[in-house]
């Protein structure tokens, strides 16, 4: 059995963590890969999957707010912060099901694990060597050239702070129409077209900005490369998939086992 392969996927609120997380783990086992699930949101309702390590049998959002008088939202960083409380029993879980792949299902706001210490922790915890960050973009906001630079900026920074591989991907494509994704992944392709678009649509006296983001951008050369991935059919699965083999298998053939 090969060493087991952390896959965390993060994004914004609403950008399809927990659905895109059902469809790999659905299409992985249909082509006989073992692959589990961790939800890691202790807040999370009405999950489209049934999770195989689970953060609710430790935390509770509902208790934190309760036992110390919290909001949604404070309750929301008390639970981010106690995560790295309970590396230890995740790992344990986790390590009981030996798989060789682990879907990671971040919490619903991004910078609950980006930016608090316990999702660097997580990930350093858990198996660093062999862990690859699925950035999700939301295609609501990827249709405008100023939306598809904010939420690459985004991918940038999680790249930055987390510091593992990262492949950048486009959820629920199917919902945009053909010519909107065309445009996308011309942006995706091409810094120069995106830059034109960008430069179009604000106005002039945000140039020079948007000028310094993309060359931002672009000193990151692998962030503005996309795939696209849609409920429908495991749209983009074997994309996806590929992108994880490429990373820790050097192009071999992982279904070989």
């Amino acid at each position: 059995m090969k060493e087991e392969i952390f896959v965390y996927f993060i994004g914004t609120a609403g950008s399809g963590k927990s659905t895109l997380t059902y469809n790999f783990q659905q299409w992985m086992n249909l082509r006989g890969l073992d692959a589990i699930t961790v939800n890691l949101d202790p807040g999370a309702e009405n999950l489209p999957y049934e999770p195989d390590v689970d953060i609710r049998d430790w935390i509770s959002l509902k208790e934190i707010m309760e036992s110390y008088g919290l909001g949604p939202n404070g309750a929301q960083i008390a639970c981010a912060d106690m995560l790295a409380l309970n590396t230890e029993d995740i790992k344990k879980s986790i390590g009981s099901f030996k798989a060789n792949y682990i879907l990671m299902d971040t919490p619903g706001q991004l910078e609950l694990f980006v930016f608090r210490e316990a999702g660097k922790y997580i990930i350093r915890f858990l198996n660093p060597d062999r862990s690859i960050i699925a950035y999700l973009l939301d295609p609501a906001l990827a249709k405008t050239a100023s939306g598809f630079v904010s939420q690459l900026l985004l991918s940038v920074s999680t790249n930055f702070r987390l510091g593992q591989p990262q492949v950048n991907i486009l959820t629920k494509a199917d919902m945009l129409l053909d010519k909107e994704l065309e445009q996308v992944e011309r942006w995706s392709n091409n810094p120069d077209e995106l830059e034109s678009a960008l430069i179009n649509e604000e106005a002039s006296v945000y140039r020079e900005m948007s000028e310094g983001l993309l060359n931002l951008i672009k000193d990151f050369e692998s962030q503005g490369k996309i795939f696209p991935t849609g409920k429908e059919d495991f749209y983009g699965m074997a994309d996806l998939y590929t992108q994880i083999q490429l990373q820790f298998g050097a192009g071999e053939d992982l279904m070989s086992d």
